[in-house]
């Protein structure tokens, strides 16, 4: 089997597709991304391009190996974005082949279903509490939610007080047992996460996500020794090398490698596998497409240390089109009481609707995430 043909596609709302194809007549479906640099992450496949025309596209590790070494230059999110679209098409095209979901070529599952968690969105406490309820009414176990809007890296106490009042209407309505996971998303620096995450303990949240950035990971053992809740991070690191310097760093309890970001399932397994040696959950992180949610469910599958899911329905981010808009067996990504069952098709396990994919394809999206300003003009992470 020879590869003939690699083609991407950018589909609203903010994701990239791309379909491999063979002169055997299997394909495969990979989702390329980064968010607000999908141009980029294109442009790198097409440079791939000349390294995977013709070649045997079950030569999985042998390709990956030649795309992340044989260009000298290695590393960060547009590349191995690219390279994690690609592995995803390319264990697509396994699994095909030989009639099973990809996690049966990985050694089986070694459970039966993955937990799953829904976004909430909302500024109003009020708010944020009917939201977590209906969640919690249509079966969801946990939610997560943004922590807070913009913060200097010395900020005042009344938005310190906001998050506490939205995470306590969530408590109050969704009751004890409620899983909360609250995401900093980067947004905040050392000084404030260390009195947010003391303050946030009477909660007793599911988790912490990117309570600083990975550029500052020295600093979550500091955090860790501040607080007794479970810290995790992970979205905005890219392969093996880039976790085993946050884990010899310490003080994270959840990795949340990206599948689309962090050089597809090939690589994402090697860092579960590596996370479990230091005792560490696995949540892989998933605010993307149907390929992407699939890659991370054959991945939770075989990987014992996965705990739960992300997933992107009903998420603010999805404007436009949403997650099961793409795929045709929209039953197999069914929630029942909190949990997914495992792909059951071949390959990934989703069947693209490659007509809607080629008619967004002719209008192609260039989102950008927004562009935040402190009180004094000074650029805040979004």
């Amino acid at each position: 089997m020879k590869i003939t043909a690699i083609q991407t596609y950018l589909v609203r709302p903010r994701w990239c597709f791309l379909e491999i194809e063979t002169d055997e007549g299997y394909s495969g479906w990979g989702e390329p991304v980064l968010e607000g640099h999908c141009g980029a992450v294109k442009a790198c496949v097409e440079e791939m391009r000349d390294y995977l025309i013709g070649r045997d596209p079950q030569k999985i590790e042998d390709i990956w190996n030649v795309l992340y070494r044989a260009g000298f230059y290695r590393g960060g999110g547009v590349m191995m974005s690219a390279i994690a679209g690609i592995d995803q098409a390319l264990w697509d095209i396994k699994g095909k082949y030989f009639g099973v979901p990809v996690y049966q070529l990985m050694g089986g599952s070694c459970r039966n279903r993955m937990r799953v968690y829904s976004w909430i969105g909302g500024d109003r406490p009020k708010d944020v509490g009917i939201a977590a309820k209906e969640k919690m009414d249509q079966g969801f176990t946990a939610v997560k939610m943004n922590a807070t809007e913009e913060l200097q890296m010395i900020d005042t106490y009344d938005k310190i007080d906001q998050v506490l009042e939205r995470v306590a209407a969530i408590r109050e309505s969704c009751g004890k047992s409620f899983g909360i996971a609250i995401d900093f998303h980067g947004r905040v620096h050392k000084p404030m996460a260390k009195i947010l995450a003391k303050k946030l303990e009477e909660f007793e949240p599911m988790f912490l996500e990117e309570p600083v950035l990975c550029e500052n990971m020295e600093v979550f053992r500091e955090i860790a020794f501040s607080c007794n809740i479970p810290i995790a991070t992970g979205e905005r690191l890219y392969s093996r090398w880039d976790f085993k310097r946050l884990l010899t760093a310490g003080g994270i309890d959840i990795i949340q490698p990206d599948l689309s970001h962090a050089g597809g399932l090939t690589e994402v397994k090697k860092i579960a596998a590596m996370a479990e040696a230091y005792d560490v959950a696995l949540a892989p992180h998933c605010p993307l497409g149907p390929i992407a949610l699939a890659s991370c469910l054959n991945i939770d599958a075989t990987c014992y240390n996965a705990v739960i899911q992300e997933q992107s329905m009903g998420i603010h981010y999805n404007v436009g089109k949403s997650v099961l808009d793409y795929v045709d067996n929209c039953e197999d990504f069914r929630f029942v009481d909190g949990y997914v069952s495992l792909p059951q098709l071949p390959g990934l396990g989703v069947s693209v609707r490659k007509g809607l994919v080629i008619e967004e394809n002719f209008n192609p999206h260039r989102w950008k995430n927004p562009v935040w300003r402190h009180k004094d003009g000074s650029v805040a992470e979004w």
